[in-house]
């Protein structure tokens, strides 16, 4: 793992986060923007491991929460973060050891550079989820147990709101109402936890991962190819976006993209499940649709050309892509990481099945 996050790591974490973002966690493009230019201001930022810190230390997990939609044109103001700093100060009544991205996906994963960078603080190189997830209680110190005893969000306008929930699913419920209230977008450090506490609740070497998925491609002959093989993803289908679907609801962006088979996937049709990020690919037939992919398994639409991933903000139709599914963490697929966000957590009638699993039974059929 590189020992600092500098100008030229940006880039690559961008690319690395966009595919790890499934579609969803914001665009990667304002994220890395803002994180270039705290990093020409304040310097570069470290990369710590969870090691390196003592048992006490507070780490602050932070990431934006609403509808990538909005999130795309309503820029974060730069006064948030230190929002977040004070009120956390005031409550603990000292400052924060580390700011830790709360998802690895999107511009969720890239923002904490900037934010790290103006605070002064390290980043930690781990996250809660290994991708992007939609809700508040979908992140691994939930799965792993730790009470959601304080969720702190903040506005663009400047609005400070402090929630105790009682459970994760409260944290949910609470969040997204102020989150909607404040226009579908908001900064949010949630699960505040000490160094003690996020061993084994975190998943680590996520940043440094994100950053060598983003280098994977750079320069490659066959970036696609390369991504896959990077990835250990299987192909579900390359083709073009003929149906894009997407309606910005509830503080999420919800829909349905429909991608037609090119070349050897001619005559075949993919659908895609959206809410925020991919959730479930089917292969639609005459006989019945067919289920290639899943939540908690990451989905990701590429650019066939450059591998460039597509968030479903950016779905057009006419585009030519590549769709790519491969396992989630280890974590995800636990009797509680699946309740938490398997397909029936997205209120889909379906039971769980590895990716790996359903792609060698539709190449044996």
């Amino acid at each position: 793992m590189p020992s600092r996050i500098t100008l030229d790591d940006v880039d690559a974490l961008a690319r690395g986060c966009a595919v790890l973002g499934t579609g969803g966690g914001g665009n990667v493009r304002t994220g890395a923007l803002a994180a270039k230019r705290a990093l020409r201001e304040h310097g570069e930022v470290p990369l710590i491991k969870l090691s390196a810190l003592p048992d006490d230390a507070l780490v602050v997990p932070l990431s934006g929460i609403g509808a990538p939609t909005v999130g795309f044109e309503m820029i974060q103001s730069a006064d948030e973060p230190p929002r977040i700093a004070d009120e956390i100060e005031r409550l603990f009544g000292r400052r924060p050891s580390a700011i830790m991205p709360s998802e690895i996906g999107g511009s969720n994963g890239v923002y904490p550079v900037a934010w790290a960078a103006q605070l002064g603080l390290p980043l930690l190189d781990a996250d809660g989820m290994g991708r992007a997830f939609p809700e508040v209680q979908m992140v691994s110190m939930y799965v792993a147990g730790l009470p959601a005893e304080l969720v702190i969000l903040t506005d663009v306008v400047g609005n400070v709101v402090t929630i105790r929930p009682v459970d994760g699913l409260w944290s949910e419920a609470l969040a997204r109402a102020v989150c909607v209230a404040s226009g579908s977008a908001a900064l949010m450090a949630d699960y505040v936890l000490t160094a003690r506490q996020a061993r084994g609740a975190v998943i680590e070497g996520t940043v440094s991962r994100a950053i060598a998925i983003g280098r994977a491609t750079e320069g490659a002959a066959d970036p696609l190819a390369t991504l896959q093989a990077e990835l250990g993803a299987a192909r579900l289908i390359t083709g073009k976006l003929v149906d894009v679907e997407r309606r910005t609801t509830g503080g999420f962006a919800r829909g349905t993209a429909v991608i037609e088979g090119t070349g050897d996937d001619r005559g075949r049709t993919l659908t895609l499940e959206i809410q925020n990020e991919n959730l479930v690919a089917k292969q639609v037939a005459e006989q019945g649709d067919r289920v290639l992919a899943m939540v908690p398994d990451l989905i990701t639409v590429v650019d066939t050309q450059t591998a460039t991933a597509v968030g479903t903000e950016g779905l057009v139709y006419g585009q030519r892509v590549t769709v790519l599914a491969w396992p989630c963490d280890p974590l995800w697929r636990t009797p509680k990481g699946l309740e938490t966000a398997g397909p029936r957590a997205f209120g889909y009638d379906l039971d769980y099945r590895p990716v790996e699993t359903l792609f060698e039974e539709v190449a044996g059929a």
